[in-house]
């Protein structure tokens, strides 16, 4: 075949099929059907959060498949996907899935997961995504509003915390950098200040602070852990004197990270009293909520994150806690000016002119180019069930935290760290006495993994002043105290049973 003596390529008519458009809709529609009916039936009969699967088990049946000979047709593909995913996939919304930081995730949401991925906007610019555009610029504004940034606040959606608390660190970067060459006759150069900065941070806060500063290419000695108090919340006065010592050494103060939530152990550090050490040193002020952002939606707790409106920069992770799908994120900056750190124009995609025209391109704040209109989940969520309902249900999981640390505080089996200001718990098996309180660690390793081999539960871990211990992270509300009284049982079930199994073979050499 040829178009104006050309030949032109002739492509197989069965590859067509496979495009998404005006002629395929009613493909679409039984595929997608077809999908959601498995994923329904799978969720309406799973019993336990996790098979139990190892990767030795699983690792063969999905290296075994031939990429390069397709099936040609969807159901078969979804039959062959119930084994190699869906089967041993870890289930986050069953009541016993107690390990990390995933939720259950809402309805709205999940149809806005759908409309999205459709569509298929790219966030980056204006041609690209025009309404999606407003929709996260708006998101953007509501959740500025919550924090209490004021009127010249913006911020940019990302793909979670980590990447948040990067873009928030390289601001802060850059603002340290221009005011270290501020006011000097011969300003110093880049590779003079970089060594120089330092970050303060908790030392219960969440590592992507020091991935951060090596991404950044700062000095290896850059983030000082800042000590906590027996609530493993910052404490202000440790904070006070290592800002002191920093100016005395000469050494800029980059930015000082607070946490309204950490990881482990869901803490809050003191807001306000570190706002004021940071205004007091001219420091930025980074707030990780990416965990406690789920209070903004509170209306019974909001008052834990107070001071949070003072920061400079804020990270929530919507996908956390509220109940939004992975990902959905966003950075959050108390002066817009500050994103100008992160833009660069290119001239195929949003050359300066744009920005004169006042031509919106979500791309000059980013630090993607490429990115999914993941705003609009929450914005569905927003419209659908709204911000009450949200903070609802977060409530309810940081309750049940609280009636979870009272029922092991009750516990002779246990003993438990400290009472989180939302919803995890850390805590270990303990022997009463006799020999097996030197195997603790051991024994609560060996139930972790027991209980997660079994899939009758799924619990984390983590360590306490160089001790092994155990952690619920509490996300859904579905969760009852007697889910998380019978997962007590199995662990402490799992513990005795290494403990039993340590202990024979010291009788019988004894008895020998």
């Amino acid at each position: 075949m040829s178009f104006h003596g050309h030949p032109v390529e002739v492509r197989p008519a069965g590859a067509r099929e496979y495009l998404f458009n005006d002629r395929t809709v009613e493909g679409y529609r039984h595929s997608l059907t077809a999908g959601i009916d498995r994923v329904a039936a799978r969720i309406a009969r799973t019993e336990r959060p996790f098979s139990g699967t190892t990767p030795d088990r699983l690792a063969p049946e999905i290296s075994a498949i031939d990429l390069e000979k397709p099936l040609n047709d969807p159901a078969a593909a979804l039959t062959e996907l119930e084994d190699v995913y869906l089967r041993d996939a870890v289930y986050f919304h069953h009541p016993r899935y107690l390990a990390h930081l995933n939720c259950p995730v809402v309805i709205p949401a999940l149809l806005g997961e759908a409309v999205l991925s459709a569509v298929n906007s790219s966030l980056d610019t204006w041609d690209q995504s025009a309404g999606g555009t407003l929709i996260e610029r708006r998101l953007i504004d509501w959740t500025a509003e919550r924090i209490g940034l004021g009127p010249d606040a913006d911020g940019v959606f990302t793909s979670g915390g980590s990447q948040s608390n990067l873009q928030a660190l390289l601001l802060a970067r850059e603002e340290a950098c221009a005011r270290a060459a501020a006011g000097t006759p011969t300003p110093p150069t880049r590779a003079e200040i970089l060594p120089k900065l330092r970050i303060l941070a908790s030392e219960a806060g969440h590592f992507s602070v020091q991935k951060s500063a090596k991404l950044l290419g700062l000095g290896p000695d850059a983030v000082i852990p800042v000590a906590t108090d027996r609530d493993r919340r910052m404490r202000p006065a440790v904070l006070a004197r290592e800002l002191d010592r920093c100016r005395r050494e000469g050494l800029p103060v980059m930015a000082v990270v607070a946490t309204a939530g950490t990881t482990d152990f869901g803490s809050i550090d003191p807001l306000p009293q570190i706002a004021d050490l940071c205004v007091a040193a001219g420091a930025w002020m980074h707030v990780d909520a990416a965990y406690g952002c789920g209070l903004l939606a509170s209306r019974t707790r909001r008052h834990l994150l107070d001071g949070i409106e003072r920061a400079d920069s804020v990270t929530v992770d919507y996908h956390k806690s509220f109940f939004q799908p992975v990902s959905s994120s966003a950075l959050l900056v108390r002066d817009a000016a500050a994103l100008r750190h992160a833009t660069y124009h290119a001239d195929y995609l949003n050359p300066a002119r744009m920005a004169e025209q006042r031509i919106p391109n979500q791309v000059d704040k980013s630090l993607q180019t490429t990115r999914r209109f993941d705003a609009l989940k929450l914005w569905l969520t927003l419209r659908v069930m709204g911000a009450d309902a949200i903070g609802e249900l977060f409530d309810e999981v940081v309750d049940r935290a609280g009636q979870a640390w009272e029922l092991l505080t009750e516990d002779p089996r246990f003993e438990v760290v400290t009472r989180s200001q939302l919803s995890t718990v850390v805590f270990r098996y303990l022997p009463q006495d006799g020999p097996g309180r030197e195997l603790a660690d051991e024994a609560n390793l060996f139930a972790r993994e027991a209980l997660a081999a079994s899939g009758a539960a799924v619990v984390a871990g983590t360590k306490v002043d160089g001790r092994h211990y155990l952690k619920f992270t509490l996300l859904n509300p579905e969760t009852t105290l007697a889910d998380i009284a019978h997962v007590l049982d199995l662990l402490a079930g799992h513990a005795e049973r290494y403990l039993s199994e340590q202990a024979a073979p010291e009788l019988c050499r004894q008895a020998g």
